[in-house]
């Protein structure tokens, strides 16, 4: 191994096994679940990010949501929020994951949300209180946090842009948003300097990118990641509304606004989560390969996020197995959703399992939906990843 891919691979799992990288989900729950078509009799196993998308998925209704992260503040984050939905009312839940946090947190936190908390949730929130006290919001804290609050410098010093940043976000139409964008913004924001930081590996990893899903991303577009970057923000910016793109507006403002926010932020979900529905979400903190051995079978839906591109690249046995406790969990017909920074994943088809007792390729069990999938990326708010996959199971 190169001496760089080393050092980037070390401080990657620095930044991860001790840190919250995840404030906020990157994933758009509004395709997800046009893909999920989840049903009351559904149960789903998801990669726990910050709990947002599951939140939004059990307003569908599944019998049961089971949330597996290896990060257990990642997991501890979908606590808090859990137990915020029980105890607070809409205001108080708002003002907390909403706006990003208020000054009497702390006695918020002692009276109605620690006593909710499993003991490890309560480990890391008894340090980390401060997240939600301002000054400045907890959107900005973690590792992506602390990228977006760099980028607010860039934006507010460095380039001055802050005003037609605003004029764009609030924007009346798509047609004034993309002149704002074009004019105002495009040439002034995309610097040479700001050029060669998206083509480094620190500012990726605190956004939760490895070297190796960077290198995907290379091999499978062939042009730079910084190139593949001002591509995305140029959808996001110029051809897509950005009047209910809640993602990128609380990177850039710390906050959400009460239209344009997560469904779990709005009063009449959040109500529906509190009369029940939260309660059929499970936090688990192990390797999902771990998790599925011991889960029971009957498995409908799997939301598998990006993590593979990183498996495939440092450790195939790993994805193999996991791959290997999906079959043997899963449902006749299940259903797969996951991501990827690269064009394709042939990385996943090209697996061979030992399933029923003999070697199989996993593509030749996969019936992709592949219209739908492509139909659903291009609507993508965030707009951040190479491709999106739809899978069933052959029965």
């Amino acid at each position: 191994m190169k001496v760089a891919e080393c050092l980037s691979r070390v401080f990657f799992q620095l930044v991860h096994r001790h840190s919250l990288v995840y404030n906020t989900c990157w994933e758009d729950p509004r395709l997800d679940r046009v893909a999920l078509r989840l049903r009351g009799t559904d149960h789903v196993v998801m990669i726990t990010s910050a709990g947002c998308n599951a939140l939004d998925y059990a307003l569908e209704g599944p019998r049961r949501i089971d949330c597996v992260d290896m990060n257990p503040r990642q997991n501890a984050l979908l606590e808090l929020k859990m137990a915020g939905i029980r105890a607070l009312t809409h205001r108080e839940f708002f003002a907390i994951f909403g706006d990003g946090g208020v000054r009497d947190f702390a006695a918020i936190y002692q009276d109605a949300l620690r006593p909710r908390l499993s003991p490890r949730a309560r480990t890391y929130w008894d340090r980390h209180q401060g997240f939600f006290q301002p000054p400045g919001s907890f959107y900005f804290r973690g590792t992506s946090g602390r990228f977006a609050r760099a980028v607010n410098f860039y934006i507010d010093r460095v380039v001055r842009l802050r005003e037609p940043i605003n004029a764009l976000l609030h924007a009346p139409s798509l047609a004034q948003q993309r002149e704002i964008y074009r004019h105002s913004i495009r040439d002034g924001f995309w610097t040479r300097m700001l050029r060669w930081l998206m083509n480094r590996d620190a500012p990726l990893a605190l956004l939760g990118v490895p070297r190796a899903q960077r290198q995907h991303l290379e091999q499978t577009t062939q042009a730079g990641i910084a190139t593949f970057i001002e591509s995305c923000l140029h959808a996001v910016f110029h051809d897509l509304p950005l009047a209910d793109n809640y993602f990128w507006r609380v990177y850039l403002t710390g906050r959400y606004e009460r239209e344009c926010c997560p469904e779990y932020l709005r009063p009449g979900p959040f109500a529906q989560l509190k009369a029940g529905l939260v309660d059929r979400i499970h936090v688990h903190t192990a390797p999902l390969e771990r998790f599925l051995r011991r889960c029971p079978p009957g498995v409908t839906r799997f939301v598998l996020l990006d993590h593979m591109d990183w498996l495939a690249a440092h450790d195939l046995p790993a994805l193999r197995a996991e791959w290997e406790a999906l079959l043997e969990k899963a449902s006749p017909n299940a259903r797969l959703l996951w991501r990827s920074g690269g064009l394709e994943t042939r990385f996943v088809d090209d697996l061979h399992l030992m399933t029923a007792g003999r070697w199989r390729r996993l593509g030749d069990l996969l019936n992709y939906d592949r219209a739908l999938a492509e139909h659903l990326h291009a609507r993508d708010r965030v707009h951040t990843y190479g491709s999106f996959h739809i899978a069933d199971l052959a029965a």
